[in-house]
C-alpha cells in the first residue's frame, strides 16, 4: 500500500495541505487537497465494512467498522477513500454526516457513527389518535424526503 504524503502545514479540521511562499511542486499539495475535498464534499460511502474491497475504483469510499482488517487495520470509524496513491483515511469530526448507499440512510457522527432511528407509526385509538397518527405519518414522510430515514420499501 502506498503511504499518503504528510505535510508540515495543514488546515486544523481536515489536515488539507497549505501552500507556503516559494514552495516547489505546488501542484502536489494542491492535488492532495483536491482529492481530500472531493471525498469530503457531500460525503457518500458505498457501505460500512471491515475489510477493504478487492477491486475498488478511484474515488470509492467506505466507512470502516470497528476492528478494520488488512489495509484498514487501525483506521476504525474513519472514511476510507481509494485514490491513485492508495487508501486515504479521513477522521470524522463531531456533527459530520455521510450518506450510506447500501442502506439508503444518512449517518451522523457524535463520537461514533449512528443511523437515525425510524419512529414507529402509532396504531389503534380514537379520533384524536387518528389525527395524531396522520401528523406523525407526515413527519416520517418529511424525514424520508430529507434523506434522514430510508424510503419505505415498495
Amino acid at each position: 500500500m502506498t503511504v499518503p504524503a504528510t505535510f508540515t502545514s495543514t488546515t486544523p479540521r481536515f489536515s488539507l495541505p497549505i501552500l507556503f511562499p516559494g514552495q516547489a511542486q505546488k501542484e502536489f499539495s494542491v492535488n492532495e487537497a483536491h482529492v481530500l475535498l472531493d471525498a469530503l464534499v457531500h460525503t457518500h460511502v458505498h457501505s460500512i465494512a471491515d475489510i477493504p474491497p478487492a477491486n475498488p475504483a478511484e474515488g470509492d469510499a467506505w466507512l470502516v467498522q470497528p476492528a478494520g482488517q488488512g489495509d484498514w487495520n487501525g483506521h476504525d470509524q474513519t472514511i476510507a477513500v481509494f485514490t491513485a496513491g492508495g487508501w486515504r483515511f479521513i477522521q470524522p469530526r463531531l456533527g459530520m454526516r455521510i450518506f450510506d448507499s447500501a442502506s439508503g440512510k444518512q449517518l451522523h457522527f457524535d463520537g461514533s457513527w449512528k443511523f437515525a432511528v425510524e419512529p414507529g407509526l402509532p396504531i389503534g385509538g380514537s379520533t384524536v389518535d387518528l389525527e395524531a397518527r396522520e401528523t406523525i405519518g407526515q413527519l416520517v414522510t418529511a424525514l424520508r424526503d430529507l434523506g434522514l430515514l430510508a424510503r419505505a420499501q415498495e
